[in-house]
């Protein structure tokens, strides 16, 4: 991608509005926090004071607005700590350069290495990070210091005192997240009646699975329904793929074809009213016309062999999934899951626990290809040098420029570019807005105050819609506050515009002086995502092998982490298509190819999960070989292709032509299966392979296909432009 299409897609990125849901009672929640915090201290104190003491409510409520599976009220006060704690010791460095600047470095560093945790813990420990920069402009001793920081603290205990009292959609993340699984199995199924090799995109899923890992506090309070209807879905997926496959299913047409879409499309209907019934906590009923089509007739059932063990098997679990669209979510009729205690949920370590886990984490990062760790670089560099070049200017509030690089970068290009642009664009929009309303009405310390208050709860509410649009009620909420305290709009709005655009240019420089593309990542995660599809299918293998806890145990392991390599690649791969630098290692064309033909190994090794035997059923010992010569070929061709090598599948080959049609109903069903991933092993070697005149052949007309794109958007902009 050349970099004039780069910035035409950040553009169009920073200003696109997201469609999802507003939560305007939490905004009106968060937006009281700051209003019970900032009447007070401006009645009681001064408006002054009451600026500086909005911050950490503001803040705080902001926090609470980010994906996070802790209580909100647990995300506002650890808000308010941090920032409190970075006000206290910005306090304590404030005033000298000697001291100051190092702190800010170090400060801004480990902010940027807290992106290795996740990014809400990136995006608060950024917020810290100005809460350091405001601190400079006020008076320095240690009683100030612990008054200033006990103020914004209170802001965050003022949230979480909130969320304690009125609580709106307990646990409704969590729910949203598990429904929002169910329902992708639901479209899953409605886009196998027509289309039977339809991929499946297993994020929601593990989303699911991240919201359902609880900490033993939560795991006391949380709805029964919130136990098992995950597991459910990961058991129907395999089976509706199994049952729509023509290869391992049912036949590609006639009346067995009609009978498996009928039985999608209700499978579609059930999970959907289950996604409902917990997403709301109300009973939603099931079609009568899908009930129907779920009885199975054990004379006139036309589907038959592996085809007809689905589709018995997908109604047994749909009757699971009935009962709980039927329940309503009503506490107590769901059952709790037998077994031990810490069996019975994912367990989330709890916040001391946590620290370790951190350390964990943010050391594995602490490397120089690591994009977080040159963020962290970036962040530390930026934050310093902005201060030191605002200073040096004419204006007053020097430390929006800093602010602005800080809250707009990202570890990767095209998020940071993308929030440049919009933060830019919204601060236009919100200086406007908040000067015309000034202009016109002329308001008092107290009107102000009032203002300032309700564009906060419109930053909230837009929160989601958009980082521009949120961007906007935030630069007005910053006017209306600084008019509360007795500035201008004359000596604001031109600093904030200068300033802003000043820290938005940096942010963007900086990832061009020190950047962390992710185009040459692109072979190592590629060579993951296969090692981990070999484990996972050789997984399923043995299961069929030996069918037992222990394999079925193994299975789910390699399943999950091979949906941890692929969603790794595609975070890698979706970065890269975005950045404007020539391909490295693989060329786009190699990237997607190389894609499809590993998520068709992925969906082979799903179907014949679907037909694994429960443990002590029938045994297929072919199985067992395969499973061999698999993981080795892989754990193989994935090291291959990190050191651009081309794949071998020599022992696949072999086990699968001495592996003859075994007897009975699953040897040749499995076997079946086994051909569909060597194809798609053999579809991964043709994208990768590749002599040494094709490798420079392939990134001659790499280049030239990105040459002859930006001359065609050119010729067709021309016109446009002349005929305007």
């Amino acid at each position: 991608m050349t970099w004039a299409r780069a910035f035409g897609e950040v553009v169009r990125a920073g200003l696109t509005i997201e469609e999802t849901r507003l939560e305007p009672l939490l905004a009106l929640r968060a937006a009281a926090g700051v209003a019970i915090v900032v009447g007070p201290t401006l009645w009681l104190v001064s408006p002054a004071y009451a600026a500086s003491a909005a911050l950490g409510a503001y803040s705080a409520g902001g926090a609470t607005f980010q994906r996070s599976w802790r209580p909100r009220k647990v995300v506002a006060l650890g808000a308010g700590a941090g920032l409190a704690l970075s006000t206290f010791v910005g306090y304590l460095a404030a005033g000298r350069l000697v001291t100051f600047l190092p702190l800010l470095a170090v400060w801004a560093f480990a902010a940027g290495m807290a992106w290795a945790v996740g990014s809400t813990a990136g995006i608060i420990a950024a917020t810290t990070v100005g809460s350091m920069l405001v601190t400079i402009t006020l008076p320095t001793s240690i009683g100030r210091a612990l008054e200033q920081a006990g103020v914004i603290a209170l802001g965050g205990v003022t949230q979480a005192v909130l969320i304690l009292l009125f609580p709106i959609r307990r646990w409704g993340a969590h729910r949203d997240a598990l429904a929002d699984g169910l329902a992708a199995v639901a479209d899953y199924a409605r886009r196998l009646r027509h289309d039977p090799t339809a991929p499946f995109d297993p994020e929601p899923l593990m989303t699911a699975r991240d919201a359902a890992a609880v900490t033993p506090s939560q795991a006391r309070t949380r709805p029964a329904v919130l136990h098992g209807p995950r597991g459910l879905a990961e058991r129907i997926r395999p089976v509706i793929a199994a049952l729509a496959d023509p290869d391992v299913g049912a036949p590609a047409e006639g009346p067995g074809r009609d009978r498996a879409r009928e039985l999608l499309d209700a499978a579609a209907d059930v999970l959907d009213a289950a996604a409902r019934s917990i997403r709301r906590g109300t009973p939603a009923e099931v079609r009568p016309e899908s009930t129907d089509v779920l009885r199975v007739d054990e004379e006139h059932e036309v589907l038959k062999g592996p085809a007809r063990q689905a589709a018995e098997r997908l109604v047994e679990l749909l009757g699971e999934a009935s009962e709980i669209a039927g329940s309503g979510c009503a506490h107590g009729r769901t059952a709790t899951p037998p077994g031990p205690v810490g069996a019975q949920f994912l367990v989330r370590p709890t916040m001391l626990r946590l620290v370790p886990v951190v350390v964990r984490a943010v050391r594995r990062e602490l490397r120089r290809d690591s994009p977080v760790f040159r963020h962290a670089v970036r962040l530390a560099a930026v934050a310093t040098l902005g201060y030191l070049v605002a200073a040096r200017l004419p204006l007053g509030h020097g430390y929006w420029a800093p602010i602005a690089s800080v809250m707009v970068m990202r570890p990767d290009f095209h998020r940071t570019y993308a929030r440049a642009v919009a933060r830019l664009a919204g601060t236009l929009a919100g200086v406007a807005l908040a000067t015309g309303t000034v202009r016109a009405l002329g308001p008092d310390a107290h009107v102000s105050g009032a203002l300032a208050v309700v564009s906060a709860g419109l930053s909230y509410t837009l929160s989601r819609t958009g980082y521009a649009y949120s961007q906007c009620f935030t630069a007005a909420y910053v006017v209306f506050l600084l008019g509360m305290g007795g500035q201008t709009w004359e000596q604001t709005v031109p600093e904030r515009v200068v300033l802003t655009l000043l820290g938005g240019a940096l942010a963007m420089l900086a990832y061009v002086v020190f950047p962390a593309w992710e185009a040459p990542r692109l072979p190592g995660r590629l060579a993951d995502w296969l090692a981990a599809n070999g484990r996972y299918a050789a997984a399923v293998l043995r299961s069929y092998a030996e069918p037992s806890r222990e394999h079925h145990a193994d299975m789910r392991r390699a399943l999950l982490e091979s949906r941890q390599a692929r969603a790794a690649w595609q975070e890698t791969y979706d970065r890269a298509r975005q950045e404007p630098v020539r391909p490295r290692g693989l060329t786009s064309r190699e990237a997607r190819e190389a894609q499809e033909a590993l998520k068709g190994f992925g969906r082979a090794a799903m179907l014949m999960e679907s037909h694994v035997p429960r443990p002590g059923g029938r045994f297929v010992p072919e199985a067992e070989r395969f499973a061999e010569a698999l993981e080795t070929d892989t754990a193989k061709a994935a090291a291959a292709v990190r050191e651009h090598r081309n794949p071998d599948w020599g022992r696949v080959e072999e086990a699968l032509h001495a592996w003859g049609d075994a007897a009975g109903n699953g040897g040749p069903v499995v076997r079946r299966e086994a051909e569909l991933e060597k194809r798609a092993l053999e579809d991964l070697a043709t994208a990768v392979s590749r002599t040494p005149l094709e490798r420079d052949i392939g990134s001659a007309r790499e280049d030239q296909r990105v040459r002859a794109a930006a001359a065609t958007e050119g010729d067709e902009s021309g016109p446009v432009h002349r005929g305007g």
